[in-house]
């Protein structure tokens, strides 16, 4: 069982950055691998990123590709840098783990944290 806390969201000015963290709890984080996602009004979830547990491979949606970046540590945490923000980049964000190799589909994932909002104004 993995419970996952999200922190860091807020409202920042276009071209701005924000640094997501996800805090895992349980024994067996290096077990998962992990992703984010994001839902804005309206919207359905999608993927933004996700990471491998064994070799630190990562993947990006295109939409956020180069100005995004997923990383994690030993300490139970994964991280998304988000850099040169846009407003279309405003929604709720959601890190998610799954004990499967990562999947840009939220079927692919197995635990899910609560949120945190990220509003970029423009």
């Amino acid at each position: 069982q993995v419970q996952l806390v999200e922190s860091g969201g807020g409202l920042v000015q276009a071209g701005g950055s924000l640094r997501l963290s996800c805090a895992a709890s349980g024994r067996t984080f290096i077990r998962y691998d992990m992703g984010w996602f994001r839902q804005a009004p309206g919207k359905e979830r999608e993927f933004v990123a996700a990471i491998s547990r064994s070799d630190g491979r990562t993947y990006y949606a295109n939409s956020v590709k180069g100005r995004f970046t997923i990383s994690r540590d030993n300490a139970k945490n994964t991280y998304l840098q988000m850099n040169s923000l846009k407003p279309e980049d405003t929604a709720v964000y959601y890190c998610a783990a799954t004990r499967r190799d990562y999947s840009t589909l939220e079927s692919g994932y197995d635990y899910w944290g609560q949120g945190t909002q990220v509003t970029v104004s423009s």
